[in-house]
């Protein structure tokens, strides 16, 4: 196993050093109890209880909204012809998009081997698995007749009638699932060793059963080390080309259509880092409240959120570069309608979302050049918000622009959303907090054992020989 220099605090600022992945005077014992310490007190702190109430008071918000819609139709929504698709499509992109962080730091850095993952890793997985269900209701229910929804599946039906497979929509019924199954059990088999120090720790035989369900016997033996390793590898494997697949796959909902602004190549690699973008705009704005309300500082540390902020910084270049290729793509096809809907989106009626998107995700992020702004906490905040800001508004403006103005001027039609989209979209937001605060309240946040394995006398005694770090977790 690769090892990191071994440092002590004052070497926080030395550029030829790096700061410790765990601070303060944590060995294995006091790790496990300040993050278990979490979940097992008796009662959560009391911004814990008012962001719960405030989320489930959303999320019930959200279930009335999806009767009501169902029960009236779609058009409580604002769209119309010629935008059909709305608020509920933008939504689901974006979504998709906010889960994308998590399977990139489990994944793909769990494969190179980069030990600074492991403080994050645990809830930006949990993040994904939120993200994805929040995405996945909206094409449900967009369908207008939400309980025929299983006709977009491959299965039996009484009019002998099979889903169209060469439609994108049918590949992204396909591609999300595929990634949903994956990263829940990427996030799972991570979490049985934590599960099984629960139990352990539980003081009631309620925690003792439902714990020791879920953790499917574990008692830290070599050969259960050693099936854990190769299970996690597998799915490590499995789940990095969904990274880039699935919103891959979704971008292809645009981009193999003929409609000026939607019909170009640079959507799927523009997608992707503009998924990653975004997911990791989100974990930087979990994980900074998260620390401080949990009292994680020493374990999420400066260098874990400086790291998070350099890989905004990259993304949001690519997506700022992307942006501006955009242009010229349209400049040098040479068709009259491509070069209008991009004159349009900057200059047009929605130029307002246009320069919204631009500014939060081309030059904010650029912020981040300036290492007094990486290591502010105030700053990355504020910054990741924007981020998330920016990036809703990117599927906004992708797909109401192009909508609302094609080929034909005598088919232009504007798009105003109602309160109802407005109220749905921050139901959703309910969901996701949702999930989350339980997650925070009832399960280990951090990866003990693997933030075990990379602590400074862990890797030191790796480096020397004298133990595997895996089994020393």
């Amino acid at each position: 196993m690769a090892t990191i220099p071994l440092e002590i605090d004052n070497t926080q600022d030395d550029p030829r050093h790096r700061a410790p992945l765990v601070t303060g005077d944590h060995d294995l014992g006091t790790l496990t109890e300040t993050v278990s310490r979490v979940a097992e007190a008796p009662r959560a702190p009391l911004a814990w209880y008012v962001a719960f109430t405030i989320s489930a008071g959303l999320t019930i918000m959200l279930g009335g909204l999806i009767g009501y819609l169902i029960m009236t139709g779609v058009g409580v929504w604002g769209v119309n012809n010629p935008v059909a698709w709305g608020f509920a499509i933008i939504n689901f992109v974006f979504w998709v998009g906010i889960g994308h962080a998590g399977t990139l730091i489990s994944a793909i850095l769990f494969l190179f081997r980069q030990h600074w993952r492991t403080g994050i890793n645990r809830f930006a997985e949990a993040m994904t698995i939120f993200a994805v269900i929040c995405a996945g209701m909206f094409p449900g229910i967009h369908v207008g007749r939400a309980w025929l929804a299983y006709w977009m599946f491959p299965l039996p039906n009484q009019m002998a009638m099979w889903p169209q497979f060469r439609s994108p929509l049918l590949w992204d019924v396909f591609a999300v699932g595929t990634y949903f199954t994956v990263s829940l059990l990427f996030w799972y088999v991570g979490l049985i060793p934590d599960l099984a120090t629960f139990r352990d720790r539980a003081k009631t035989r309620v925690k003792q059963i439902v714990y020791g369900i879920f953790a499917l016997g574990w008692n830290g033996s070599m050969r259960h080390w050693h099936r854990y390793e190769r299970a996690y590898l597998i799915l490590a494997a499995l789940a990095t080309p969904l990274v880039l697949s699935v919103h891959s796959v979704v971008s292809f909902d645009f981009a193999v259509a003929q409609l000026p602004g939607w019909h170009t190549t640079i959507f799927p690699p523009y997608f992707v880092a503009g998924a990653i973008f975004s997911g990791f705009g989100m974990v930087v704005t979990l994980a900074v409240p998260a620390r401080e309300l949990f009292g994680l500082k020493h374990i999420i540390t400066m260098r874990h959120l400086d790291n998070m902020n350099k890989i905004i910084l990259a993304t949001g270049s690519i997506v700022g570069y992307a942006y501006s290729i955009e242009f010229f793509i349209a400049w040098y096809g040479a068709i009259p309608e491509e070069r209008f809907a991009f004159i349009s989106r900057a200059f047009g009626p929605y130029a307002w979302a246009y320069w919204i998107m631009f500014s939060c995700n081309a030059f904010v992020p650029q912020l981040f050049w300036f290492r007094k702004i990486r290591t502010s906490i105030p700053a990355m905040f504020i910054i990741s918000l924007l981020v998330n800001v920016g990036m809703w508004f990117e599927r906004y403006v992708i797909v109401v622009t192009s909508l609302s103005s094609d080929f034909l001027p005598s088919s232009w039609g504007p798009y105003v959303p109602t309160w109802v989209d407005a109220a749905m979209l921050v139901g959703s937001f309910g969901l996701f907090f949702t999930f989350f605060l339980l997650f925070c309240r009832y399960l280990p946040m951090v990866a003990m054992a693997e933030v075990k394995a990379v602590m400074p006398h862990t890797l030191k005694r790796s480096a020397h020989g004298d133990g595997h770090a895996g089994g020393a977790a």
